[in-house]
């Protein structure tokens, strides 16, 4: 099994370098964001108290984490050849955890970028409020101004993806991570 943590401030490339290697390389992708989105939007207890967190730019309580990460692990079952970890481990007691679950880690990427340039990219980001596609007004615009090429749903900027919140956002994540790292 090959498993792989990325590491990167929200809005550094995690979904898309992901995305390449999935291609490459056929493994697994657990992003913690997106089951957290998911869950959100389903209106679960999870999501619910998640979004509390999210929304102010903090990050969620390693426990409901882990707890999250292990279900998720769980559902996709003991026979795939390997997991790209997105967003997780974020503390050390997230590693710890891995650790605990019996996942070896077996390759590390850390992106690293400018937080001029997270703003950038996380402040002209937009999603579907339907299917949840991701645009961006300057590097990936849509076809028609506020509306999804693919379901014509509306298109809207996450809260948490509002300068203030970013900025908020990028300082717990080095508060957070660096000690890690």
């Amino acid at each position: 099994m090959n498993n792989i943590v990325i590491f990167g401030a929200p809005g550094s490339g995690k979904g898309t370098q992901s995305d390449k290697i999935i291609a490459e390389f056929g493994v697994e992708h657990i992003s913690t964001g997106e089951v957290l989105r998911a869950e959100i939007k389903a209106g679960t207890e999870l999501g619910k108290t998640a979004a509390l967190y999210i929304n102010d730019g903090n990050l969620v309580p390693d426990a409901l984490i882990i707890d999250m990460l292990s279900a998720t692990l769980d559902k996709k079952g003991k026979d795939i050849k390997g997991v790209i970890f997105d967003g997780f481990p974020r503390t050390i007691a997230q590693a710890e955890a891995l650790d605990k679950m019996g996942i070896a880690v077996d390759k590390v990427l850390s992106i690293e970028l400018s937080d001029e340039e997270i703003l950038k990219r996380l402040s002209g980001r937009r999603e579907c409020a339907s299917c949840r596609a991701t645009y961006h007004i300057e590097d990936k615009p849509p076809v028609k101004e506020g509306k999804c090429d693919r379901c014509g749903g509306e298109l809207i900027c996450r809260e948490d993806d509002k300068p203030e919140t970013i900025k908020h956002r990028l300082a717990v994540y080095e508060d957070s991570t660096a000690p890690l790292k």
